[in-house]
């Protein structure tokens, strides 16, 4: 993946954060063309820019005609992060909604990722149920808003912001420019 090229090249972390991009969205999900509806947005155009930015960093994008709530997976995701598998939760939730169109709300099918990289379920089951890390998503939603961020992904760094899948050139440049202002 270019992206961890990216991060050979310049040597950072990348901390994930949560977004509550459509928290209304109940959690058998919500088709595409319902949630555009009237917005003026041809999903198809749209999403085959999104294939071809993220083709160019190396990441696999499939064809989703549903989204989802998001806010189990986030949850989820600050408790892998505790089991020091944040990193690989996330990229295996990625691949789950982005190329496979799996509901990321579903508890069911986040725990097939939690078996799948050898984590707990009963644990990840315990961690959502009792609303264990509510809170710290709560807090990056927050965060999120006083920082004006309105869409994923959004990349920031030092005092610079990027938003949307951006080709491998834009976020090099951007590496660049808010390492040379530190």
């Amino acid at each position: 993946m270019r992206i961890d090229q990216l991060r050979k090249a310049y040597d950072f972390e990348i901390k994930w954060v949560a977004f509550p991009l459509h928290p209304e969205i109940p959690e058998d999900g919500v088709a595409l063309a319902d949630l555009f509806k009237g917005a003026q947005v041809d999903i198809n155009k749209v999403q085959a820019r999104l294939k071809e930015a993220a083709a160019g960093l190396g990441i696999l994008l499939g064809e989703r005609t549903r989204t989802y709530n998001t806010r189990h997976a986030q949850e989820l995701s600050k408790w892998a992060e505790a089991q020091d598998a944040g990193e690989a939760f996330h990229r295996a939730v990625f691949k789950a909604y982005f190329v496979d169109g799996k509901n990321i709300d579903a508890v069911d099918e986040l725990m097939k990722i939690v078996d799948d990289l050898g984590l707990s379920e009963e644990a990840a089951r315990k961690a959502l149920a009792s609303g264990t890390y509510k809170d710290a998503v709560d807090g990056e939603w927050a965060r999120a808003s006083q920082m004006g961020i309105t869409a994923v992904p959004t990349f920031v760094m030092g005092k610079g912001t990027i938003t949307g899948a951006q080709p491998y050139e834009v976020l090099e440049k951007f590496m660049r420019t808010n390492i040379e202002q530190s």
